[in-house]
């Protein structure tokens, strides 16, 4: 049965069964066009144009067809995050995936976010794109596409240190506040946004040492949900926070709202100026710069080992390190007797 009009909710929608014989397909949906007498030709070609590209799906291959929104839906629908993906979607539209190269994307991104850096072009612009096109590739409705990142022309930011979080808790009027945010995010690798969510009545366990940490934008390791642990010196901070009814844990529910007051504690505490996100920064750096591997620094903080590498492998550089490759008893003991044998002269 070819597709056909029917009215609903005040809407002309279609519906019947299209293709060959060994391929049917029931198909239903509405034009989103007003059930009137003038736009029922309109939604008649609307339905005509989507039977005519089943067909042509069927006969040309599926990439025929795909266009980039359907595979915004596809991607979204396989439960993949949707961060940073509507401009690009909107941009791109209905655009055959198969026609998108890679300086399309690179195009796309710099007229979206030609007022912000390199990194941002990259991470808002080509990331999401790319990911839909590959993950449709992964489907095999398309062929995968590979796009060269712009240069990231960002300066490292400094990570937060423990020095740096308690002389900022030592701030007159709000660093008791603003001092366990930044200890909680330095503890934990909490994401600033994060933080700023906890309902201390749902999430926090002072008693079991834990608190529920919620991501809804990123997918990191454990889907949007993780049970982080509070170490005694946080606990303690957390316990003796002062607390105002009716805000939430670390007072501020918006991140944008809480930037200026936090730049005031950092100036009042005369120490350099870093963001919030700098303690979760901090958190990563100084883990594994006391050893811990990538892969447990991704799981603690949630995020992929290759992303910890990339964003928090800074190196150290520091010449005497390859010292610690014999800093055993053993080698210990033979370095102590050539180095007596040097002063002595005793060879």
């Amino acid at each position: 049965m070819p597709l056909k009009l029917f009215r609903c909710d005040g809407f002309w929608h279609y519906r019947g069964t299209v293709g060959p014989p060994e391929r049917r397909a029931r198909l239903r949906g509405s034009t989103k066009l007003e059930a009137t007498a003038k736009n029922k030709p309109t939604a008649a070609r609307y339905t005509t144009e989507i039977e005519a590209r089943y067909w042509k799906g069927y006969q040309d291959g599926p990439a025929s067809i795909l266009t980039f929104e359907a595979a915004g839906q596809k991607y979204l629908a396989d439960g993949k995050s949707d961060l940073f993906l509507q401009p690009v979607r909107e941009y791109l539209g209905n655009a055959l995936v198969k026609d998108i190269k890679p300086s399309t994307i690179r195009d796309m991104a710099t007229k979206l976010y030609g007022h912000c850096g390199n990194a941002t072009k990259n991470r808002m612009g080509i990331t999401p794109a790319q990911a839909v096109i590959n993950l449709m590739a992964k489907f095999e409705l398309c062929s995968p596409v590979r796009v060269e990142r712009f240069e990231d022309d960002s300066e490292p930011k400094d990570p937060a240190t423990m020095e740096w979080v308690n002389d900022l808790r030592t701030a007159p009027r709000t660093g008791e506040i603003f001092g366990t945010y930044a200890l909680f995010m330095f503890l934990t690798g909490c994401r600033p946004t994060e933080a700023l969510s906890i309902d201390p009545e749902r999430d926090l366990d002072l008693t079991a040492r834990t608190c529920i940490i919620r991501n809804k934008k990123v997918r990191g390791q454990h889907k949007g949900r993780r049970k982080a642990h509070l170490p005694e010196m946080l606990v303690t901070a957390l316990a003796n926070m002062p607390r105002e009814e009716g805000r939430p844990l670390f007072w501020y529910r918006s991140y944008n709202v809480m930037k200026w007051p936090w730049d005031k504690a950092v100036e009042r505490a005369k120490i350099q100026r870093l963001t919030p996100h700098c303690c979760r920064h901090g958190c990563a750096t100084e883990l594994l710069r006391r050893g811990v591997d990538v892969v447990t620094v991704g799981w603690l903080i949630d995020m992929t080992p290759e992303m910890v590498l990339e964003t928090y492998g800074h190196a150290l550089k520091d010449a005497t390190l390859t010292n610690r490759l014999i800093d055993t008893d053993l080698t210990r003991a033979l370095s102590e007797v050539a180095e007596s044998t040097r002063k002595t002269g005793t060879y």
